[in-house]
C-alpha cells in the first residue's frame, strides 16, 4: 500500500512537491524580510508578506532529532518494521521533518548530529517522490 500523499489543489505546498516529481527539494524565502519559510505556506510567518522566491536546497544536513516507530496502525506502514523519523537540520538553514533511511537498524545506526543527504522515494501510481534521507 502507498504511503499518505498531499491532495490537490494545495495552495501552500504544491510548488514544493511539483518540485519533488524533479527530485528537487525546495524551500521559499520571504522577500520582504529574507525570513525561510518551511514548512511552506502563502504568507511570511515573520513579517506577513506574500512574496516569496524559491529555492533548490543540496538536500544536505544533520540530524537534529529523531524517534525510532516500532509500531504503526496505518496500513501504510505495516511492511516497514521499525523506521526513523527525524527532523533534519538543512545546511541552507531550515528543519524538516522526515525518515532516515538506509541504515541497517535504525534503534542503533542513527546519531543525533549525524550527517545525511537527501534520497528520493518514487511514490507508485504518483508523480510525485518523497525526500527521505541517509547517512552521508
Amino acid at each position: 500500500m502507498p504511503r499518505p500523499l498531499p491532495r490537490f489543489p494545495e495552495p501552500d505546498t504544491e510548488k514544493f512537491w511539483e518540485a519533488t516529481k524533479r527530485h528537487e527539494l525546495t524551500y521559499p524565502t520571504c522577500d520582504s524580510c529574507s525570513a525561510i519559510i518551511f514548512y511552506p505556506r502563502q504568507h511570511c510567518p515573520q513579517c506577513g508578506s506574500d512574496k516569496q522566491t524559491w529555492h533548490t536546497s543540496r538536500g544536505e544536513g544533520t540530524v537534529y532529532s529523531y524517534s525510532v516507530i516500532r509500531q504503526n496502525r496505518n496500513p501504510s506502514f505495516k511492511d516497514l518494521g521499525a523506521y526513523a523519523l527525524a527532523w533534519i537540520d538543512l545546511d541552507e538553514g531550515f528543519r524538516m521533518m522526515s525518515n532516515v533511511t538506509g541504515v541497517g537498524d535504525p534503534t542503533k545506526d542513527i546519531k543525533v548530529g549525524m550527517r545525511v543527504k537527501v534520497q528520493w522515494e518514487d511514490q507508485p501510481d504518483s508523480e510525485l517522490s518523497l525526500p527521505l534521507f541517509v547517512p552521508a
